[in-house]
């Protein structure tokens, strides 16, 4: 045919084949991950029949870590060594890797029992080197940045596959992590479409898909530990915590513990870091003399992960208490109840209580655990207010002062206290003079002041906090905005409760 030979050779076109398409198969006898670190144990790989997989002398070592006195400190020093301080830090870090007791509601909803802990502070304060030892003592775990990381690089993806045109789900960091630690640095580049994104696996801890015909739902049963820098690279203790994050409100809560790490100037602690970090340069692990090492610290951490304890009724009582007292303390203003306590808290001090009854390898969680979980909870979120700054309106002096935030919240309950007191006892007349506020307070809570500069200088203490009340907090109002300060009404707000 001329037709045909003109053509010239048309491969696969003249046969009767019109598609050919291989599958790639391994055939092996055994598997094992290229990536496995060296020196590192399992420790997200449960088994109820995990006792025989650990030695004789492992097992009676075990044991006598049990009955450790300061076991929770020589664990806490144990881990991270290299790094300086930090302690609470390393405590919360370290109930991570224990994590709580999964659950499963009679109508099939599950509740996580993975703890997410979100780190945030000034620069050169250690957050990455945590993130990087998390990731190299835990065996399924993955290291990712936020400013590089998409939301579909954090969940899945559908792609079409290109040799057989077929939809597949391509997975993220969250699911590669599953049963595992995700360790996402620089979380506050994230855009905030991309932080979005990770409302269903930090809490549902399943990941749903709904793209190119392809609809389902995916585990990501992950705990998160997560770095971020405040805005403008330092954080500044006289705004809120959240005018200094990018984070929004509903990923806020979802962390279980949440740090402030400050880089402070104090003349010892910088003479101690700097001797430390010193000596791990010259000597290097030879500086570092930790209770435990680390491959004793996983194996302990792998049998402990196999206990699943139970509350008892003085533990779940004192967890409700603890609860109310929480959120009782957050309440000082109504500015700064958007996203502090929540119920999400007080399931968080259950899962850290179930994490410290792993780490001692008790059956059962007692009331000690349960303190020790409401104090870490406390710690790291009042340590956010550690400093309050006051302006004193009423007084000539317009420099701003700088106080604790303890004395603070002291001054401000016994106002409201005494003025919700007043409130109750003359329900038709509950105002009061400013004047008459500061003379009772004077006369009834300060004391043993040398002179008249002292006495002033509480003055303008006690002023400068009623200014922060009423402006800032919202607890106190004014009747009116006539005449003087000193000489203005006052009166606890409706809305506040004491």
């Amino acid at each position: 045919n001329e037709k045909s030979n003109n053509r010239g050779l048309q491969g696969l076109n003249d046969s009767t084949i019109r598609e050919l398409s291989y599958k790639l198969v391994f055939l092996a006898s055994s598997v094992r991950p290229a990536d496995a670190k060296v020196g590192t144990i399992n420790i997200r790989d449960v088994d109820t029949d995990i006792v025989s997989q650990f030695t004789t002398e492992e097992r009676e070592q075990i044991h006598m870590m049990k009955y450790d006195e300061n076991l929770y400190d020589n664990i806490v020093a144990s881990f991270a060594p290299a790094v300086f301080g930090h302690e609470e830090i390393k405590r919360g870090i370290l109930l991570q890797l224990f994590g709580g007791v999964h659950k499963q509601t009679p109508e099939g909803i599950g509740l996580r029992g993975d703890l997410n802990v979100l780190l945030v502070g000034d620069p050169s304060v250690a957050k990455s080197q945590f993130l990087k030892y998390v990731t190299r003592i835990t065996s399924r775990s993955v290291y990712t940045s936020g400013k590089a990381s998409s939301a579909a690089g954090l969940t899945a993806t559908v792609v079409r596959d290109s040799s057989t045109g077929e939809f597949n789900i391509e997975a993220g960091a969250l699911m590669l992590a599953d049963n595992g630690i995700c360790c996402i640095d620089e979380f506050d580049k994230m855009d905030l479409v991309d932080q979005v994104a990770i409302h269903e696996a930090m809490e549902q801890q399943t990941i749903t898909v709904a793209k190119a015909g392809i609809h389902a739902s995916l585990n990501a049963r992950t705990s998160i530990l997560a770095a971020a820098n405040p805005i403008g690279g330092r954080y500044d203790k006289s705004k809120s915590l959240k005018s200094n994050l990018t984070i929004s409100a509903p990923i806020m809560s979802r962390f279980d513990l949440l740090f402030i790490v400050l880089d402070e100037n104090k003349e010892e602690l910088d003479r101690n870091l700097a001797y430390h970090i010193v000596r791990v340069h010259q000597k290097k692990e030879r500086a570092l003399d930790p209770p435990y090492d680390t491959a004793t610290l996983q194996r302990y951490i792998k049998f402990a992960k196999t206990i699943d304890p139970l509350l008892n009724p003085e533990a779940q009582k004192l967890l409700v208490e603890k609860y109310i007292m929480l959120r009782q303390s957050d309440a000082v203003g109504r500015k700064r109840q958007a996203f502090r306590i929540t119920v999400r808290q007080l399931e968080s001090v259950v899962r850290l209580s179930e994490a410290l009854a792993r780490l001692h390898l008790d059956a059962e969680v007692k009331p000690k655990y349960v303190e020790e979980a409401a104090r870490l909870l406390k710690t790291s979120i009042i340590h956010v207010e550690s400093d309050v700054i006051l302006q004193n309106n009423s007084s000539k002096i317009a420099n701003p002062m700088s106080i604790p935030y303890d004395r603070f919240k002291a001054i401000a309950d016994l106002i409201c206290s005494y003025m919700n007191q007043r409130r109750k006892d003359k329900p038709d007349n509950p105002s009061l003079k400013r004047m008459d506020l500061v003379n009772w307070y004077m006369r009834e809570h300060v004391e043993n002041l040398a002179g008249d500069e002292e006495v002033e200088n509480e003055k303008n203490l006690l002023n400068a906090t009623l200014d922060r009340l009423i402006n800032h907090e919202g607890i106190l109002n004014e009747l009116s905005k006539r005449g003087n300060a000193i000489d203005r009404l006052l009166v606890l707000d409706p809305n506040y409760t004491v």
